[in-house]
């Protein structure tokens, strides 16, 4: 009796708890379809265009390509910005140089830069999400100073966030642009575009008032109408709608567009053809540690979709979360603040299985017509290894996150049923976030000859924590047999970052060490392909999984 004593004193001192170690129960009915599996993932963005061409940039735009057979849009900001002062592309900084004046104030275009952008995109059968915006210099009512300098503590919102002087050369600059892309691409290709206006105009990025972005959309939208009617255009990308400001510009917004006087053509109202605003968690570093915060990310879901909702003229309207991340800076490295340090780890990566998951019962809930989630995620240039900034590769090497998108792109069909008893709805997670007990939870989708499930182990705390048993219940399979693939992103697997903390953290990498990092950041196997008999239509598999974890079981037959 002694001896059970002390073993039990034992465990509990070093953190065990005898109820984590019974298995998680997840059930998955392949029976029970749920909704389609809408590929609303495959959205990426960033804000220095000029990456778009260089190397890193090209070869991860391939591999966003390569996810899946779905269409992959791409928004970037900055694709009129004037050149300013600088040689070349900054954080929070790019620029085309696409309008200017002469001393007559003659406008001239310069789409060479704008192309060889667009021209990545397409090349790839990727399609742009056309941000107009921003104001080019010799445009712009306050052109001095223009170029930020953000990235050595400067002001940002210089000259490149103010209105423009004539809005009639505005209107005329997106029509030759528009005109331009037609000429260039066929208008059977840029009528599959998205196209917007501006970015967060509720914030600095505008630095005019309320009315005069309206206005701005309204020639925008005039410009790009008459040079293709039959072109897609929406906003207004505001910021976080769980603020009452923003939330009340979003409203606003619509209003105009649907009521308001057309500031280009004088007649009521001006096409809005999706709805568009941005989503944003808001991480902490505490008591020696990061804590995400995923509640308000999906509050700003949840409220985005009751002001559209709001509208019964919006009914079934496509609807664009066009940043849709755990916080709000991509540039903002970890060195500049330990709170980003979740980045390169696979905290990163199940955060976004679990809060995409999230917004699929969102989406389902409040039966809107989600096209699209932007992860403003993409690569740096010139900068440190794995310097925690939020992109999906440094130097041309995968993160832990990207395996995320590379398991969304094997799912397809419709999503079907799945349970959990220890897993938390949206509902939940808005109220309290993950905070008490982790949501080790799945999304599962069955496809013509296949059933995918992904299964994360998340929590907000990034703190150490026992590994979890699960057993994973599929029943509905129409089949005798089926194979079995099981892929893993955590410390050991499908992880770049350990395998580069453990060559020793180089800022010069061998060419064999490169070889090393790019085979470690590819989504890998956890267990050798297996197949599986069934009984009655049901196949169980045993595993564990630790905090952070991600799993996806794919079964095909």
């Amino acid at each position: 009796m002694r001896h059970t004593v002390s073993i039990y004193i034992l465990l509990l001192c070093s953190g065990i708890s005898f109820s984590q170690r019974s298995p998680v129960s997840i059930g998955v009915d392949a029976s029970r379809p749920i909704g389609d599996m809408k590929t609303f993932w495959s959205f990426f963005g960033y804000d220095e265009p000029n990456y778009t061409y260089r190397e890193n940039g090209k070869k991860l735009l391939t591999e966003l390509k390569q996810l899946s057979p779905v269409t992959v849009y791409v928004r970037t900001h900055n694709l009129l910005t004037s050149k300013g002062n600088s040689e070349g592309p900054d954080l929070k900084w790019g620029f085309t140089d696409a309008y200017k004046e002469d001393a007559n104030g003659k406008p001239f275009y310069n789409w060479t830069i704008v192309d060889s952008i667009i021209d990545a995109y397409v090349q790839r059968g990727m399609k742009p999400l056309m941000e107009i915006g921003f104001m080019p210099k010799d445009l712009s009512i306050k052109s001095d100073p223009y170029e930020h300098t953000w990235s050595k503590g400067g002001n940002i919102w210089t000259g490149w966030t103010y209105p423009p002087k004539d809005y009639n050369k505005w209107r005329e600059l997106v029509y030759q642009w528009t005109k331009h892309s037609i000429e260039r691409y066929g208008k059977q290709e840029v009528t599959t575009w998205l196209w917007e206006v501006w970015n967060e105009p509720d914030i600095g990025y505008w630095s005019g008032t309320f009315e005069e972005y309206c206005k701005l959309y309204d020639y925008a939208v005039d410009g790009l109408k008459r040079a293709c009617p039959e072109c897609t255009i929406g906003g207004p990308h505001t910021t976080s709608p769980r603020n009452e400001k923003a939330y009340n510009y979003l409203t606003k917004f619509i209003e105009h567009c649907l009521h308001g006087k057309n500031y280009a053509t004088g007649k009521t109202g001006t096409p809005l053809q999706y709805i568009g605003f941005h989503a944003k968690g808001s991480p902490e570093f505490v008591e020696g540690h990061i804590r995400m915060n995923m509640s308000v990310q999906l509050k700003d879901v949840q409220k985005a979709f009751e002001a559209v909702n709001s509208f019964p003229q919006l009914k079934n309207i496509p609807v664009i979360i066009g940043e849709c991340d755990p916080e709000g800076c991509a540039a903002c490295s970890e060195k500049r603040d330990p709170k980003y340090g979740y980045r390169n780890s696979a905290m990163y990566s199940s955060y976004t299985a679990s809060s995409f998951a999230r917004i699929y019962e969102l989406m389902d809930q409040y039966k809107v017509n989600l096209k699209g989630a932007v992860s403003w995620s993409f690569e740096f240039e010139d900068q440190e290894w794995f310097a925690g900034f939020r992109d999906l590769a440094t130097h041309g090497v995968d993160k832990p996150v990207l395996n995320i998108f590379r398991m969304f792109g094997m799912m397809d069909g419709k999503r079907i049923s799945v349970t959990s008893d220890k897993g938390l709805t949206a509902a939940d997670i808005i109220a309290k976030g993950v905070r008490g007990e982790n949501d080790i939870n799945a999304i599962a989708s069955k496809g013509q000859n296949s059933l995918c499930i992904m299964i994360w182990n998340y929590h907000d705390e990034d703190v150490a924590a026992n590994t979890s048993p699960v057993e994973l219940n599929i029943k509905g399979l129409e089949k005798n047999k089926v194979l079995v693939h099981h892929y893993r992103v955590d410390k050991q697997f499908s992880n770049s970052f350990e395998k580069w903390k453990a060559i020793g953290k180089p800022q010069q990498v061998t060419e064999e060490q490169y070889k090393e990092l790019e085979k470690a950041g590819q989504l890998q196997l956890y267990t050798s392909p297996e197949w599986k008999e069934t009984k009655n239509g049901t196949a169980t598999l045993k595993f564990d999984l630790a905090l952070q974890a991600v799993s996806f079981i794919q079964l095909t037959w």
